[in-house]
């Protein structure tokens, strides 16, 4: 059993669960900003993981990195953002025609940013978070007992 790859996916783990707790806060930070430099409201981001794969050492089935595993099956090397999206749900309208951002109707255009679902993917990010943690510990602590076996 590779013990360090271990620790290279938490890491990757944390690291994506950050940068998804970074987007969250400046969602909330942006939940009323109505002109951004683009023109019109901000937009909700959020991140698109995508696994990274290891090479596979072969081209036929069976020649996998793990034996027997076909090279389509290979074992990840963790998590990754592939891109930071923009949500494409229209924005949220709200009546006050005294709002200097307000259209010839009097409606302001706010971000799509609804903070109920916000604090959730918060939630969801954390806990991910402090898994990733977990199992970082606990490959460091199998690391040590390995080490000491060799005393």
């Amino acid at each position: 059993m590779e013990l360090l790859p271990a620790l290279a996916i938490s890491s990757s783990g944390l690291t994506a669960e950050r940068l998804r707790l970074d987007l969250i806060a400046n969602n909330l930070a942006n939940i009323n900003t109505t002109r951004t430099p683009r023109g019109g409201p901000y937009r909700r981001q959020v991140p698109i993981f995508a696994e990274k794969l290891r090479e596979a050492m072969g081209s036929g089935p069976g020649t996998g990195p793990v034996a027997g595993s076909p090279p389509d099956q290979a074992p990840g090397r963790g998590v990754e953002v592939a891109v930071i999206a923009e949500d494409n749900s229209p924005p949220r309208l709200v009546y006050d025609p005294s709002h200097p951002d307000a259209d010839a109707n009097g409606y302001v255009h706010l971000p799509n940013i609804n903070i109920v679902n916000e604090m959730v993917d918060m939630i969801t990010a954390s806990r991910a978070y402090e898994a990733n943690v977990t199992a970082l510990n606990a490959a460091k602590a199998m690391t040590l007992k390995a080490l000491e076996i060799g005393r």
